[in-house]
């Protein structure tokens, strides 16, 4: 007998500490359904909430952030000198967004930072590159505004927020079986994945990056690909390190809608739009911006509490068919002993 099976919702978070993924599910769907009310979509949150509408999953891989740092001598402050080369660059390349903000035009402060991390400043050299980063990340924490907007207290709290997409464009830290962080993470995603009926995916900022590249090779149907505060089309270190090259539309998504708020300080001011190729069906990544006026924009959330995001994730959950189940072959019985067999086919009994 077929049965059916409800479509899937993916979530794909970014970056941050240790999380308890069954809450953390809970509250992005809690948020997802505030989003749905302020679309006008409040019928449809009971089926959100008590997965009638879909099954859905937390991609849960912080933990293996842990394993990478735990591998160092002082966690996420004792980067290798390219990962820390890394941190450097995404570092300047966010100075340089703010810098081009109203409210940051004619601040001293951030020039000077941002004088200092330029390429040609930097010291080379073994370890040389990490302490360059510390003194940075040190500097970076007094520029007015600036660390107020992303909270960032001490030049630690600085590296911790750099420090994980750096590994995971490192594309380094194998385990036993030669496996490399990078891959693992995207192992944590396909897990939540099923090939046999089609998936809404939503991944905010360093999620966005993981589900853009697990998708990539994936050849179940992907409805929508929803990503929020993406850093992919960062240029100076993100983007020509995202793979496959050239960036493009994962042929499996039929539609890939990129939110992003104005004042998030983590998206860059280059849009994902103009730079991903279409897949081979004209796919591109469709903009959606908004302005929150927030303090603090980032959080998943916070986005998904929006009725522009929550809209079109809702419609199309709404939208899709639930797929069939195709019954496993019954079980062959085994020969019986002495039974001749040729290719493990059991040779026909006289008479039969």
């Amino acid at each position: 007998m077929q049965s059916t099976l409800k479509p899937k919702l993916v979530f794909v978070h970014g970056l941050g500490g240790p999380r308890e993924p069954r809450e953390e599910l809970v509250e992005w769907k809690r948020a997802l359904a505030g989003g749905a009310r302020a679309a006008n979509l409040a019928s449809d949150i009971s089926a959100l909430t008590m997965d009638w509408l879909a099954d859905c999953s937390f991609a849960y891989y912080g933990d293996l952030f842990d394993e990478a740092e735990s591998q160092s001598a002082g966690g996420p402050d004792d980067l290798d000198d390219e990962e820390a080369a890394i941190v450097l660059g995404l570092l300047a390349e966010f100075l340089e967004e703010e810098a081009g903000r109203p409210e940051n035009q004619g601040n001293r402060a951030l020039a000077r930072v941002r004088a200092q991390l330029s390429p040609d400043g930097q010291p080379q050299g073994a370890g040389r590159a990490g302490r360059h980063l510390w003194a940075m990340a040190t500097a970076v924490v007094s520029v007015p505004l600036v660390a107020q907007l992303t909270r960032w207290a001490s030049a630690s709290d600085v590296i911790r927020t750099w420090s994980q997409p750096a590994r995971y464009l490192r594309r380094g830290n194998k385990d036993d079986q030669g496996t490399t962080l990078d891959e693992r993470i995207r192992a944590r995603v396909l897990e939540c994945l099923d090939p046999a009926r089609p998936t809404v995916v939503v991944g905010h900022s360093l999620g966005s990056v993981v589900a853009f590249e697990t998708l990539a090779s994936y050849e179940g149907p992907v409805p929508l690909l929803v990503t929020i505060g993406s850093p992919i089309a960062t240029s100076g270190l993100v983007w020509p390190r995202l793979r496959p090259r050239p960036p493009a539309t994962p042929g499996c998504v039929d539609r890939w809608l990129d939110f992003w708020d104005g004042d998030d300080p983590v998206v860059p001011l280059r849009k994902l739009a103009k730079r991903v190729r279409p897949n081979e069906r004209g796919v591109k990544p469709t903009p959606q911006q908004f302005d929150s006026r927030m303090w603090w924009s980032h959080g998943a959330t916070t986005y998904l509490a929006r009725a522009e995001v929550a809209e079109p994730v809702m419609r199309t959950l709404s939208a899709l068919p639930a797929a069939t189940a195709v019954p496993a072959p019954a079980a062959v019985p085994a020969p019986a002993a002495g039974t001749d067999t040729d290719a493990g086919t059991a040779a026909p009994v006289a008479g039969s």
